[in-house]
C-alpha cells in the first residue's frame, strides 16, 4: 500500500499591525521590596494561625474568636496577590 502524503502547515504569523508590540516598560524587573513582602506576609500568617491553634483561641486577639482564622489566612492570600505582581 502507499504512503500518503505528509502535508505542513504553515506557521502563523500574525500581521505586524495587530501584533502587540513589548514595551520597555512591561520588561523592568520588581522592585527588590516586593519578594519581601510577599514572604513577610506568608510567614506572619501561618505564625497568626499557628499561634491561635497552639494557645487553645486565647492568643493573638481573644476577642476577635474565628476572625483570627481570617486574619491569618488573609495575610496568605494577600502575598499571593502581591506576588502574581512579581516579574
Amino acid at each position: 500500500m502507499p504512503k500518503s502524503q505528509v502535508r505542513k502547515k504553515k506557521v502563523y504569523t500574525p500581521p505586524t499591525d495587530i501584533r502587540p508590540a513589548a514595551t520597555a516598560a512591561s520588561k523592568k524587573p520588581s522592585p527588590m521590596w516586593l519578594p519581601i513582602t510577599a514572604v513577610a506576609l506568608i510567614v506572619i500568617g501561618i505564625a497568626w494561625l499557628v499561634v491561635y491553634y497552639l494557645s487553645s483561641q486565647q492568643y493573638p486577639v481573644e476577642a476577635w474568636r474565628y476572625w483570627n482564622l481570617a486574619v491569618g489566612f488573609g495575610c496568605m492570600v494577600a502575598s499571593l496577590g502581591i506576588l502574581s505582581r512579581w516579574r
